[in-house]
């Protein structure tokens, strides 16, 4: 009887530990997100300068990113990796809340901007660029933790 409470309490507790896992993120998506600094393509007098090339992220934490093009170059936005983990809460484009399950580019063909909505969810060193224009400087790194 004692030991099949005993192998019952170790199942029972075994089954808690699993089930509960550690938090691994840091984050609480209940706040507003945090905004980073905008990121500004197509700066100086080539066009091919960027404002940020580093961004410092956590796992779990909600944030907002204004990404805006000068329009002296058109830029295919792009960060695949980045964009397979993460999730996406939402991209705004003037007044319009664009919802989906994922992207792949923003493309600025002249000036404008966009801003992200998202939730990093795997750590890693993420690259983004614009498609093409990566020797030139057009590009930077995610780092998520």
């Amino acid at each position: 009887m004692t030991l099949r409470l005993n192998t019952a309490l170790a199942g029972t507790l075994a089954a808690l530990l699993v089930t509960s896992g550690a938090a691994f993120a840091a984050g609480d998506l209940t706040l507003k997100p945090t905004e980073l600094k905008p990121l500004e393509l197509g700066l100086g007098n080539a066009g091919y300068g960027v404002s940020e090339t580093k961004y410092n992220l956590e796992t779990g934490k909600a944030y907002s990113l204004e990404l805006s093009s000068t329009g002296k170059k058109e830029c295919a936005w792009q960060a695949p990796d980045f964009f397979k983990s993460i999730f996406l809460r939402k991209v705004e484009v003037e007044e319009v809340e664009i919802k989906a399950i994922g992207l792949t580019e923003i493309e600025f063909e002249k000036d404008g901007e966009a801003e992200l909505f998202f939730v990093p969810i795997k750590p890693g060193t993420y690259s983004w660029y614009c498609k093409g224009m990566e020797e030139r400087g057009m590009k930077g790194e995610f780092i998520v933790k």
